[in-house]
């Protein structure tokens, strides 16, 4: 049995110790959020409220739940994710693997062009008259128009060159041709750079705001993101309406809505997050 030395367990303790505070950092807000959604007025009002909820009342989320905005918003963001995902990883794998192949005409000159996106931009009020132009203002739009990142194809692509080229020789002996290759051989043995891909389109979509909020015209099509920030910036007027006595604060409807739109990644993520730092090694990683 290997021993370990004195400096290796120090580091190892340093390592443990700086990485339990962060994750102590990161959950703190999502707590905080919880128990402010869920404590009493006067708690909450008073500053009594810390990390755990007092005077618990479940009342707002009775409110979310007659909240028709908030669940058409929900339900577009995980349009707009799910499908969105899927158009992007579609651009992104059949990109990926045609820049992969040196047989391809022009092909370094094709892979400058995906890395120049990287680098430079045409700027904010260009994009926007273009996107305009294009006719960029409804659902199939946001998620077409904004398909695919240079970072992706480029990872992607870095992955399919490491893939042995022996096994695309074999495959194309037996008569396989460029689609069965890429469903067959280098999609399944790329599972975990798809994963990251999936993971980093997935997230863009779901806490998409900005040009949602500058391209989008009608309400019943408006992401998660863009309805929270509506409700913010109205959610006084909202409560000034409402009767005085009411159990909890007016913050709590906010928190209550921040704590839903994460309990979907809270899910999801942990099963893809194992996939996410082996995806990126071995897509920067040749042989």
């Amino acid at each position: 049995m290997q021993r370990i030395s004195q400096s290796e367990r120090a580091f190892k303790l340093f390592a443990i110790t700086l990485v339990t505070i962060f994750a102590l950092l990161a959950f703190y807000p999502v707590m905080y959020a919880f128990s402010a959604s869920i404590s009493g007025k006067g708690a909450y009002e008073t500053g009594r409220v810390l990390l755990f909820p007092k005077d618990t009342t479940f009342q707002v989320y009775e409110l979310i739940y007659l909240d028709k905005g908030l669940w058409i918003s929900f339900t577009n963001t995980l349009f707009y994710t799910i499908f969105g995902t899927l158009w992007s990883l579609f651009i992104s794998v059949t990109g990926a693997y045609a820049l992969g192949k040196r047989r391809l005409l022009f092909r370094r000159t094709l892979n400058f062009l995906v890395v120049f996106t990287m680098w430079f931009s045409a700027g904010m009020v260009p994009l926007f008259l273009n996107y305009i132009n294009m006719g960029v203002d409804n659902r199939w739009g946001i998620i077409i128009a904004f398909g695919v990142q240079g970072f992706n194809i480029i990872l992607l692509r870095s992955f399919f060159e490491a893939i042995p080229h022996e096994i695309e020789e074999a495959a194309r002996i037996d008569g396989a041709d460029e689609f069965q290759m890429l469903l067959s051989i280098y999609m399944p043995m790329s599972k975990a750079a798809l994963a990251t891909v999936a993971l980093f389109y997935a997230t863009s979509r779901w806490n998409g705001y900005f040009w949602a909020r500058m391209l989008l015209q009608n309400p019943t099509e408006l992401p998660l993101q863009v309805y929270m920030r509506i409700l913010i910036e109205n959610y006084q007027k909202m409560f000034d309406d409402m009767p005085i006595n009411l159990p909890y604060a007016s913050d709590s409807y906010i928190f209550a809505v921040l704590v839903c739109s994460i309990i979907p990644v809270l899910i999801i993520y942990p099963y893809i997050s194992r996939h996410f730092a082996k995806g990126v090694n071995l897509g920067g990683v040749k042989e």
